[in-house]
């Protein structure tokens, strides 16, 4: 018996007269990570009362369905989806192909506790879902103590969970729900440009832009050849790592070398990182009115280092008119650790690299900054030609999965 992959949303069930966008753009989604990842198969997916079906050219055997999970639980919208026959809404047939599957896939394993979880999507169905549950659970019931007899329905963890749906033309029956990513289908909500520097929070800043629907690219500031080259690739590959989550991305590579040397010569000693940070902001401003980025994501957490007290977070803030999201900036250390460890970027992060701010790091930076001042030291600095300078030497580079 063919399956088919059933994809059930939560939140996008909630948006009402925009519904059929945020659908449309999921189906989309799933559709490109999947024919991306398996190119020799065809994939139909289309919506079918309130769930996504998604069907395939060929029979997903054991290998095929392990890696079709992995790829579904990166797609950003779904709440859970599974492996499930397509069968007609006739109850006889129903269960007596339910029987057919426990008895060659369900078997295997001692089973003490069952149950029939049905839902009805079609309100006319002559039974209700309970009858559903009913019925077929008596009938299975029968079947399953020739073999345990000591077997028993349970609603709480039973051993053999069996699902069922009906919709208005036909039902479906799948024993597993795998768990989604959640979330907003990405490029529903526009798109930024992430600020990545190569250590643990920048990703995870990105990551969750991309969990509420926001299509993600990527800048970057390194200091060639100041710093070796295995900086950037680390970068690279932090990006892509992070992108899995999407179905592409980009990452502008900017020289920024030549401009700490510059704010070295003309800006007080304490004053270098919150340069750094307010012409990284500028520059990546540019780049975004050129390219419409709605955003920049960051990775700041208040109070992590020295250039994130809010004071200073202000004072980078005051450089530019963009919106700047920082979804990190109530998070500990700790659990942002956490999601770069589940989001696989941890490991990558924590390969030692040379960041191009720490060339030129002052002992003691400023921690409480006024704007007055910084305006005062900017006016040694000419900050329209640096932009247009690093703009003109930027690399854009396309990241492949």
């Amino acid at each position: 018996m063919k399956r088919h992959i059933i994809i059930h949303y939560n939140e996008i069930a909630l948006k009402g007269g925009n519904r059929r966008y945020f659908e449309t753009i999921l189906i989309q989604n799933i559709q490109t990570f999947l024919q991306r990842d398996f190119p020799e198969m065809q994939f139909e997916t289309k919506n079918l009362f309130g769930r996504i079906l998604v069907s395939t050219s060929k029979s997903i055997d054991a290998e095929a369905e392990n890696k079709i999970t992995e790829i579904l639980k990166l797609v950003f919208g779904i709440a859970n989806f599974s492996f499930a026959w397509n069968f007609s809404r006739d109850l006889e047939e129903i269960q007596k192909n339910i029987w057919q599957i426990v008895k060659k896939e369900k078997l295997e394993k001692k089973l003490k506790t069952f149950r029939i979880s049905a839902r009805r999507s079609d309100k006319s169905f002559p039974l209700t879902s309970n009858q559903i549950n009913q019925q077929i659970g008596s009938y299975l019931f029968l079947k399953l103590e020739k073999k345990f007899p000591k077997i028993k329905v349970s609603l709480k963890n039973p051993n053999l969970n069996c699902f069922i749906e009906i919709t208005e033309k036909t039902s479906f029956v799948y024993f597993e729900k795998i768990k989604g990513a959640g979330g907003i289908p990405v490029s529903a909500s526009g798109k930024a440009l992430a600020l990545l520097s190569g250590g643990i929070d920048s990703p995870v800043a990105a990551y969750f832009g991309m969990k509420r629907g926001v299509k993600i690219d990527f800048i970057h500031f390194h200091s060639l050849p100041f710093v070796s080259p295995a900086s950037i690739e680390k970068v690279k590959q932090l990006a892509k790592i992070t992108s899995r989550f999407q179905p592409s991305s980009k990452i502008f590579l900017v020289p920024f070398g030549n401009i700490q040397k510059e704010i070295l010569i003309n800006i007080p000693e304490k004053l270098r990182i919150l340069f750094y940070r307010r012409l990284m902001m500028q520059i990546s401003e540019s780049i975004a009115k050129k390219e419409k980025y709605l955003a920049l994501y960051t990775g700041e957490s208040v109070a992590q280092v020295a250039s994130q007290t809010l004071e200073n977070i202000h004072a980078t803030n005051e450089a530019v008119e963009i919106l700047v999201l920082r979804p990190l900036i109530g998070f500990d250390k700790e659990d942002i650790i956490a999601k770069a460890q589940e989001i696989r970027t941890f490991e990558t992060s924590i390969i030692p690299h040379q960041d191009c701010c720490t060339r030129f790091v002052p002992k003691h930076p400023e921690t409480r900054a006024k704007i007055e001042e910084i305006k005062k030291a900017e006016k040694n600095l000419d900050i329209p030609k640096i932009i247009q300078s690093a703009l003109k030497n930027m690399e854009i580079e396309k990241i492949n999965q």
